[in-house]
C-alpha cells in the first residue's frame, strides 16, 4: 500500500481538531479539499474512519486505533524535522576533530574559541596523537576533520588536502648563543652546537629530515624531544638550538627571549593544513568550521 504521506497528516490533524473547519484553519488548506483527502485515504484504506456529526467528526473504533498508530508517526518525523532544524542552524550537532597537540594550541584554539561564541550549543571532540594514527581514524569516520603539518608528498585518493596557514620553520636560540646573532651558519654548522628537535615519527621531523637527506647532510641531534612544546621550552632554558615554526614563537622573537638564527641555505615553506574524507559527507557544524577558518585564512 502506497499512500501518500499528506493525507496522513490531514487526518491526524482533523483527529485532533475534531472538526474540519479548524482543520482547515490549521493546515490552511480549504475545508472541500479536507473532505477530499479524508475520502481519498479511507477508500484507500478500505474502511471508515471518521463519522460525521452536527458538531464535526467523532472518530471510529477503527479510526481511534488507527490514529494511536499515525499520532507516533507523526511526532517521530516532526521531531525528526525539527532535529534537522537543530543541526543546519547549529543549536546542536558535533564536530570530531584529530590534531597533533601543537596544532591545537598554536593553529586551531583561535578558530575554537570564536567557533564556540558563536554556537555554544555545538559540541567539539579534540584527540591528539600521531598524524599516522589520525588519518587512519579519520578514514574509518572517527573524526571528521584532521588538522596536520602538510609534507611534501602524495596523500592517498580518498583523502581531500586543503592548505589553511603557509609556516616557516627556522632555527633559535636564546641569549646563551648570542655569539650567533652576528653570524650566518650553514646546516652542517650547526652539528657544531647542540640541537633540540623532535624525536623521529613527527611530520615536523620528517620535514627536517627530508630537507638535510635533499642537500646529502646529516645532522646529530643532541636532544630528540617527544613533543613540539618540549623543544620550545629547552630551547628557552638554553639547553641548545632549536628547531621551531616562526609563526608559533611570534611573541618569544619579539620579546627577544629568543632569536633566530641565520641560516645560509633556504628553509622551504610548508603548510598547516586540514584533511577530509572524500567518502563521508561533513556535517552541518563541520561545513561552518571550515568555513570560518577558510574564511579567515583566505
Amino acid at each position: 500500500m502506497n499512500i501518500d504521506f499528506e493525507l496522513y497528516r490531514v487526518f491526524y490533524t482533523v483527529a485532533n481538531c475534531g472538526n474540519i473547519t479548524r482543520a482547515s484553519e490549521e493546515l490552511h488548506i480549504s475545508q472541500p479539499a479536507i473532505s477530499k483527502a479524508l475520502k481519498n485515504l479511507e477508500s484507500q484504506l478500505g474502511g471508515q474512519l471518521f463519522v460525521r456529526t452536527k458538531k464535526g467528526v467523532v472518530l471510529t473504533i477503527e479510526g481511534k486505533e488507527f490514529y494511536g498508530y499515525i499520532k507516533q508517526a507523526i511526532e517521530y518525523i516532526t521531531s525528526a524535522e525539527n532535529k534537522f532544524s537543530e543541526l543546519k542552524n547549529l543549536e546542536s550537532g558535533c564536530i570530531k576533530i584529530g590534531a597533533n597537540s601543537t596544532i591545537v594550541k598554536k593553529f586551531l584554539l583561535p578558530y575554537l574559541k570564536v567557533f564556540n561564541e558563536k554556537f555554544p550549543k555545538v559540541d567539539i571532540q579534540i584527540t591528539t596523537d600521531l598524524t599516522s594514527e589520525l588519518l587512519v581514524k579519520l578514514r574509518n569516520g572517527i573524526f571528521d576533520l584532521v588538522f596536520l603539518n602538510i609534507n611534501d608528498k602524495s596523500y592517498a585518493q580518498d583523502l581531500e588536502i586543503i592548505k589553511c596557514q603557509m609556516i616557516h620553520d627556522c632555527f633559535v636560540a636564546n641569549e646563551k648563543f648570542k655569539e650567533l646573532k652576528t653570524r650566518k651558519l650553514s646546516l652542517n654548522d650547526l652539528n657544531d652546537y647542540p640541537l633540540i628537535v623532535q624525536a623521529k615519527g613527527s611530520n615536523t621531523r620528517a620535514f627536517l629530515d627530508y630537507l638535510v637527506a635533499q642537500k646529502k647532510l646529516s645532522l646529530k641531534p643532541h636532544f630528540e624531544l617527544s613533543s613540539y612544546s618540549l623543544v620550545e621550552d629547552f630551547t628557552k632554558e638554553g639547553f641548545g638550538i632549536g628547531y621551531l615554526v616562526r609563526e608559533y614563537i611570534d611573541d618569544e622573537l619579539k620579546n627577544g627571549n629568543l632569536f633566530e638564527i641565520k641560516i645560509s641555505e633556504k628553509l622551504p615553506t610548508r603548510y598547516v593544513g586540514v584533511a577530509i574524507s572524500k567518502n563521508h559527507l561533513p556535517n552541518f557544524s563541520t561545513k561552518r568550521f571550515l568555513d570560518l577558518i577558510i574564511e579567515k585564512e583566505d
